[in-house]
């Protein structure tokens, strides 16, 4: 499985409030929440991002509350990955559960600017800089979270079983 796109570079403690406003909590619609995405970190992101873009950020992507509306805001807007030096625990947890494809890799995180062309093989965890030629090695998922994204998340994947 891979992804490539893109690139929208954000910094330390993007926390779930950025990431979808709680305003617009009222909403379970991945639609509506994409619509919102990023929206108080870059006003313009979701006019901005195309399907298979990659957000790439720094320390602790995904702290603050637990919603999962989070990482279903930014895959309904099409990003396909999210690459992050570290990511909070339960927005981790979330986003495979969901079937969003995250992946830590502090090289990558550090080094990868805003705009740049990326690739991600999500099967040996290689991220590769189309744009500045440069190769990271960022942590494969294990083979069954593969098949949870790959199904579009946690219970899908059970209902597939």
């Amino acid at each position: 499985m891979n992804a490539k796109g893109r690139t929208f570079k954000f910094g330390d403690n993007v926390d779930t409030d950025v990431i979808i406003p709680a305003r617009y909590l009222n909403s379970s619609d991945p639609a509506e929440l994409a619509l919102h995405c990023m929206e108080d970190i870059d006003k313009d992101f979701v006019n901005k991002v195309k399907k298979g873009d990659i957000i790439v950020a720094d320390k602790n992507f995904g702290c603050g509350s637990s919603r999962e509306h989070a990482p279903i805001s930014i895959k309904a807007a099409g990003v396909s990955c999210v690459i992050a030096e570290t990511f909070a625990r339960i927005f981790y947890r979330n986003a495979i559960n969901i079937g969003l494809p995250i992946i830590e890799c502090a090289e990558a995180s550090k080094d990868i600017e805003d705009g740049d062309e990326v690739e991600i093989d999500f099967d040996t965890g290689v991220i590769t800089n189309l744009t500045k030629n440069h190769s990271y090695k960022g942590q494969p998922f294990p083979e069954f979270m593969q098949k949870i994204i790959n199904d579009g998340g946690l219970i899908n994947y059970i209902n597939n079983k």
